[in-house]
């Protein structure tokens, strides 16, 4: 190392000291309610025969509206909500039990199956999942490796499923990820 290159990583040394004390990190501790708590809007229970239809054309792992969409039917469902969820196109990966790796069932990375797990929550809890067929065999999914509650449907039935769900006066949520 030449003196030069030692004097500027002793710079850069004092720098990064400089810069840590400036401001002192965390500035709060774990547990600090740093935001407001103020509820603008009513906590809306459903009504008699109201239902909550959303739909999910999102790739679970790198979507976090498709994840987000789940939990927010499930919300709709505790609320009192008929609810139900129509995954299609790239949204059918969801659907898959067999995801995981190194085995199935195994979280590669933290978070990578949270959206199976809201699924089965869901379904557990009364809630409908439908998964588009042709959304499966686009990705090469296996119809007998859907998680236990799906209910396949054909490619037809994404329109007529809006359309029902419409005619009910469902609130429809549509998510989109490219």
């Amino acid at each position: 190392m030449t003196t030069d290159t030692a004097d500027i990583d002793a710079q850069i040394a004092e720098n990064m000291a400089k810069s840590l004390g400036e401001i002192p990190h965390p500035s709060q501790q774990p547990g600090t309610n740093i935001y407001g708590s103020t509820k603008i809007f009513p906590d809306y229970q459903a009504e008699e025969g109201e239902t909550y239809f959303t739909l999910v054309h999102g790739i679970p792992h790198e979507s976090s509206v498709s994840f987000v969409a789940v939990l927010q039917a499930t919300r709709a469902l505790r609320k009192g909500f008929e609810s139900a969820i129509y995954f299609y196109g790239p949204g059918t990966l969801a659907c898959m039990a067999s995801r995981g790796f190194p085995t199935m069932g195994d979280a590669g990375f933290p978070g990578e199956l949270n959206t199976n797990g809201a699924i089965e929550t869901f379904i557990k809890e009364g809630g409908t999942v439908f998964c588009c067929r042709f959304g499966m065999g686009l990705h090469g999914l296996r119809e007998e490796d859907l998680i236990e509650g799906v209910v396949p449907s054909h490619p037809l039935d994404v329109q007529d499923a809006l359309i029902h769900y419409a005619r009910k006066g469902a609130i429809i949520n549509s998510t989109y990820n490219l």
